[in-house]
């Protein structure tokens, strides 16, 4: 099942266009979720210096930027008593820190095992520091094998928004640029990319949706929702009957009302951005953890006006009634669609019993169901390696 509800910018009438032979992603927002990671430290910093967050101009500001030009606008903007290079001293080791635990977003390491697989050359190119990303990526493991060519801003003669980067990188893949398809979360990204003569497909995060759908090809809300086919490139062959197999997903809080209620300390959901869609998997209430409920999940998130997610809970074999006013932990092994609409509340019953069905006979097969048998809480980090593995075991 490949149902696509991307917006598509380019009317179908237009000329053809060049046959994508290669795949250039960004990193941070894009394949990482190095936001949820990092989340606290440049409050932390600010801090310790007597200063307080601005939180809108900090999603709205510097978004994509590179290090330099991103902390001359730190000193600047608050003042800070210290010449930018002095201020990156101070604050990196504190990033360094936390990035191991930035996880791969949803449907990465899928689509990079997908393009090597098919023999899809792919580059990473990014804003960061070269040895900054050779960092995070050492996390996750097959990743720096897979890519082609990695790239950091340090390594052209200027960062994105320039097209330096993604020119570079199609130039050491040997692929001309009308022939690459980019992916990118940032509207700096998205800029490169048509400044380069690139397609580019942007998967917005919390800010940058205005911006990068009226500059990007398409718009998609998460990686899931990418279909190679639509861009010449080899179909996924994943999809088990109407459900695809995912990394799990971890997340817990209160069902009130149809609804979880994520408790966090800042009031945004520990959700990426990019965790959108109708999923499906189990929950437990913690009053009662030896109770065990099957459940389809839409999740879905205004992004115009409410930082909110809206994370919607269906009992898949019976009703929510038992459940009603208890902290929920939830584990996501299954997708079903992306969500039609901003608010996934407005799913008809004819949808909701459809998505039932599906994840009730998905949930009896053993790709889904032998996730069942661990705790639900997080356990290691989920790589490329152990998707081939995965892969060959389904195989025997």
């Amino acid at each position: 099942m490949n149902c696509c509800g991307c917006e598509c910018n380019n009317a179908a009438a237009e000329t053809p266009k060049p046959k994508i032979l290669a795949v250039i992603f960004d990193l941070d927002g894009t394949l990482l979720d190095t936001e949820q990671a990092t989340k606290g430290v440049f409050e932390e910093f600010l801090a310790r210096h007597g200063k307080v967050l601005d939180t809108e101009r900090e999603e709205k500001k510097r978004l994509g930027m590179t290090l330099k030009d991103s902390a001359a606008s730190v000193v600047e903007d608050y003042h800070l008593p210290f010449t930018p290079d002095q201020f990156v001293q101070q604050i990196i080791p504190m990033y360094q820190e936390k990035w191991m635990y930035a996880e791969a977003l949803p449907g990465a390491n899928r689509l990079i095992k997908h393009f090597h697989d098919h023999g899809v050359p792919i580059a990473l190119a990014s804003n960061s520091l070269r040895e900054y990303i050779d960092a995070k990526i050492s996390h996750h493991r097959g990743w720096k094998e897979l890519f082609s060519v990695i790239l950091g801003s340090d390594q052209v003669k200027a960062g994105k928004p320039s097209p330096y980067l993604f020119e570079e990188a199609a130039k050491q893949m040997g692929v001309d640029a009308v022939h690459c398809l980019v992916i990118e979360d940032s509207l700096v990204g998205v800029k490169a990319a048509n400044a380069a003569g690139m397609e580019v497909v942007a998967i917005p995060s919390r800010g940058e949706a205005p911006g990068s759908s009226s500059l990007a090809d398409t718009v998609l809300h998460s990686l899931l929702e990418f279909q190679p086919e639509h861009w010449g490139l080899p179909p996924f062959e994943d999809w088990v009957d109407k459900a695809l197999p995912i990394e799990p997903i971890y997340f817990s809080g209160l069902y009130v009302n149809g609804f979880v209620c994520e408790v966090t300390g800042d009031g945004r959901s520990a959700l990426p951005d990019q965790v959108w869609g109708v999923f499906f998997g189990w929950a437990v209430a913690v009053a009662d953890m030896q109770k065990t409920y099957r459940v389809v999940v839409g999740i879905g998130l205004d992004r115009n006006s409410s930082p909110d997610k809206n994370i919607q809970l269906h009992v898949v074999d019976g009703n929510n009634c038992c459940i009603s006013n208890q902290q929920m932990k939830l584990l996501l092994v299954g997708y079903i669609r992306e969500s039609y609409t901003k608010e996934v509340s407005s799913m008809d019953a004819e949808t909701l019993e459809e998505c039932k069905s599906i994840a009730s006979a998905s949930l009896d097969l053993p790709i889904f169901s032998h996730h069942g048998c661990v705790p639900l809480y997080p356990p290691q980090p989920f790589s490329v390696e152990d998707m081939i593995a995965s892969d060959e075991i389904e195989r025997c």
